[in-house]
């Protein structure tokens, strides 16, 4: 998986190409650096699948930028993938734009 990244004054923007999965998830986690940031935004227009390991990714980010009174969004989310997101019960706990 590739994952482009783009750090905008407290707005860090990433956008994963590929699916988000047991293997692929730790890689994107990586990269997921909360310091400092107000906003942490994940562009998933290029995701096309996101596992259970995925859900957790989104889920720990979400509570860590919610403790400090950040925020993170979820945009341009496919349609196969919002999907997974109502399945798991996730299209409520998250902004989607």
């Amino acid at each position: 998986m590739k994952v482009e990244k783009n750090l905008s004054g407290k707005i860090l923007t990433l956008k994963p190409i590929g699916r988000i999965d047991t293997a692929t998830a730790p890689q994107l986690a990586a990269e997921v650096v909360l310091d400092d940031l107000d906003t942490v935004v994940f562009d998933l227009d290029a995701v096309d699948y996101v596992s259970s390991a995925g859900l957790r990714l989104f889920l720990a980010t979400h509570q860590k930028m919610e403790a400090k009174a950040g925020k993170m969004i979820l945009k341009n989310v496919r349609k196969i993938v919002m999907e997974i997101f109502d399945i798991a019960g996730f299209s409520d706990a998250f902004h989607f734009e």
